[in-house]
């Protein structure tokens, strides 16, 4: 009977059920574990495993606070677990993975992270030496900062340029130097964030319009299986085909994005989409062609052979 309860704790324990044990009087005591308890505040499995999970998530930011003080909060969780727990929790940090995909290195803007969140919270303008990204031109700018958000690989902070005099989105590697002002700001009245951003279809706000795509039977299945945009609507078209429509702005990135897919997008609508991703194939088209022209795709030329005494003579 003994033997039967052992093999049976051992499987459970193996399928990955929270099993522990305890000794109370000399005796082993056995059950299901409900929650870790830290003090006064008690975490279930689940919320353990968030926050494990959050770390690999959080990973793109490595090097910076963000990153660095979940790391932080977890190690101190695992150094008040019992062996037993953080045997647990360990097993429970291998059953999910997530591997990041392209992304940028944030170690070295730590100081410029740390700075933008301290003028969200405190509501303190700043200073700040900004490179243009489709210009590479510096110039020194004024910004109220009302949100830093990352997105797509890439953080960014969202907030009213004294410059331009309007709400603009700023790259945050793109920031040369940054320093903290004694000004104070008010968010602008009647901003939202979500409205602000919920528009575009990457980081780039522009007003939304129409657009249009048809993707051949090869993308079907994968646009299907993903969210691109809140607004979209996909329906089955010919030859099994998916039409994809949403309310989106930001021509730039969308564009790139439809070309991302080759000859199996089709831009339906707006016309002027349409025209831009066009001319985007002809001048690719015509890059590929002028290089065979150059005579990328000849023969390499053979050289000339030395001969055997006119080899020796060059040592």
């Amino acid at each position: 009977m003994r033997r039967t309860v052992y093999r049976d704790l051992d499987a459970l324990m193996y399928a990955g059920f929270p099993v522990v044990s305890e000794r109370r009087d000399g005796r082993a005591y056995y059950r299901f574990l409900d929650n870790f308890r830290l003090g006064d505040v008690p975490f279930t499995p689940d919320e353990i495993l968030a926050l494990a999970f959050s770390e690999d998530l959080l990973r793109t930011l490595e090097g910076t606070v963000l990153h660095d003080s979940i790391r932080s909060a977890l190690a101190k969780i695992r150094s008040s677990l019992s062996p037993e727990l953080a045997d647990y929790l360990a097993r429970l940090g291998e059953s999910f993975r997530v591997l990041p995909g392209p992304h940028k290195n944030y170690a070295r803007f730590r100081e410029t992270i740390q700075i933008l969140n301290g003028a969200v919270i405190g509501r303190r303008t700043v200073r700040m030496r900004y490179r243009t990204g489709r210009t590479g031109t510096v110039a020194t700018r004024s910004l109220d900062p009302y949100r830093v958000w990352y997105r797509s690989g890439g953080l960014y902070v969202v907030g009213h340029d004294h410059k331009s005099d309007e709400v603009r989105t700023f790259a945050i590697d793109r920031i040369r130097q940054i320093e903290l002002t004694d000004t104070r700001f008010e968010v602008e009245a009647g901003f939202d964030f979500d409205s602000y951003v919920g528009s575009s279809f990457g980081v780039i706000s522009e007003p939304a319009t129409k657009v249009r795509i048809r993707f051949d039977k090869r993308w079907a299945t994968y646009v299907e299986e993903h969210t691109w945009h809140p607004s979209q609507e996909i329906r089955k078209g010919p030859a099994g085909s998916v039409e994809l429509t949403m309310e989106v702005g930001g021509t730039a990135e969308l564009r790139s994005w439809i070309l991302s897919f080759g000859s199996g997008a089709e831009v339906l609508e707006p016309q002027a989409l349409r025209t831009d991703v066009v001319r985007n194939l002809k001048a690719a088209l015509a890059r590929y062609g002028a290089g065979a022209s150059r005579g990328h795709d000849r023969k390499p030329r053979r050289r000339p052979s030395r001969s055997r005494s006119s080899a020796a003579s060059s040592n």
